[in-house]
């Protein structure tokens, strides 16, 4: 029987290595000109925050799924302070001036998904036996849970940019809800994965422009000349 402390270690390193993967594409195609000193202090952040969310899930929502406890209303109340605390840390005047609430958002939501991945993660090691279905089980968590966070917590941002404030704390607890249901749903029924992945891949899409949004004008045309000068360096190349 593995030990908790090793069933710890080895929850934390996949949920980080799943954090470290949501960071890659949307993020890593605009970096540098967008703030990226507030978004990797938002990643410390969202770790404290996302580690007291992920601990009440666990208790109050996890347990009912897996059969220890039953649900009640105060389980809603969790997703909906998660999405005023949302708010309140992307209304900070250091991520207003500098209009980055997506990508700041996004950041914030990598790290807040990663410590849900990692106490789910725990929790299918503690109870299941190891299997490739407990294994694949446990890659789409450490995978899906820290990215499916930063795109609400992204479209949170980009809804703020357009002063939908309201809209955006109710559709980022709408979501929340449903995510953290569905993950926890998935777990015992794998099905469920079908429907999450679609609505992930369609919201990354919309994504490249909710992150676009977060780019000072000037940078813009920086960027688009940076890339107008690699397309034709390509071109000349093939020739």
């Amino acid at each position: 029987m593995v030990s908790e402390l090793a069933l710890f270690q080895i929850a934390s390193i996949t949920a980080l290595v799943g954090m470290s993967l949501g960071w890659r594409g949307v993020m890593t195609k605009y970096s540098g000109f967008y703030d990226l000193p507030t978004a990797w202090s938002m990643i410390f952040w969202g770790i404290l925050i996302g580690g007291f969310y992920g601990l009440w899930t666990d208790k109050l929502l996890l347990g009912p799924y897996l059969g220890i406890g039953q649900f009640s209303l105060s389980n809603l109340l969790i997703c909906l302070i998660m999405a005023v605390v949302v708010h309140m840390m992307l209304k900070r005047k250091k991520v207003r001036s500098t209009g980055s609430q997506p990508t700041t958002g996004w950041a914030l939501g990598l790290s807040v998904g990663g410590m849900v991945s990692m106490y789910l993660i725990y929790r299918l090691f503690e109870r299941e036996e190891l299997s490739i279905i407990l294994l694949a089980t446990v890659l789409l968590v450490a995978i899906i849970s820290p990215r499916a966070h930063a795109l609400i917590f992204c479209l949170h941002g980009f809804n703020m940019l357009k002063d939908m404030r309201l809209r955006a704390v109710i559709r980022t607890f709408v979501w929340l809800v449903l995510l953290i249901s569905a993950l926890y749903t998935a777990v015992l029924n794998p099905l469920i994965w079908i429907f999450i992945i679609p609505v992930m891949i369609f919201a990354e899409r919309a994504a490249q422009d909710w992150v676009w949004s977060a780019i000072p004008k000037p940078a813009r045309r920086r960027l688009r000349r940076i890339w107008a000068d690699a397309s034709r360096t390509s071109a000349s190349e093939e020739e």
